[in-house]
């Protein structure tokens, strides 16, 4: 239910919700691979890679390859990407807070874990 909350608000951006994870995901870690990415963000590769190139289109993030491995290409955040996701993911901790409100730290702690124990359990289908 917060994530569908949260794509009603992310649409006013016309951004959906894997998308908005991308920019999170590389606003934290600078760049990554495709693979690195799908991991962080539970997208299929070949739907991330659509997706990375809509986000190319919109000049959100660039695909580099890198000097010392022409094998790989890293994913990372233009600085419209880094501004977008600097505007987006104050709205994103609003709606958590707003989501374990009532909730004290070792209950959220546990909260989390549990759902990462459940998405690798998931991962492994």
């Amino acid at each position: 239910r917060l994530g569908e909350r949260f794509s009603v608000r992310l649409a006013s951006y016309d951004m959906t919700l894997p998308m908005y994870r991308v920019l999170a995901a590389l606003r934290q870690d600078e760049s990554k691979t495709l693979t690195e990415l799908s991991d962080m963000v539970s997208v299929e590769i070949s739907t991330l890679s659509r997706l990375v190139g809509q986000l190319v289109r919109r000049n959100l993030v660039s695909r580099v390859r890198p000097a010392d491995n022409a094998r790989i290409v890293r994913i990372t955040l233009t600085a419209k990407g880094e501004e977008l996701a600097d505007e987006l993911m104050p709205i994103a901790a609003m709606f958590e807070k707003t989501a374990i409100e009532g909730l004290d730290p070792a209950e959220v702690k546990l909260f989390k874990s549990i759902l990462r124990h459940i998405g690798r359990n998931i991962a492994g289908l």
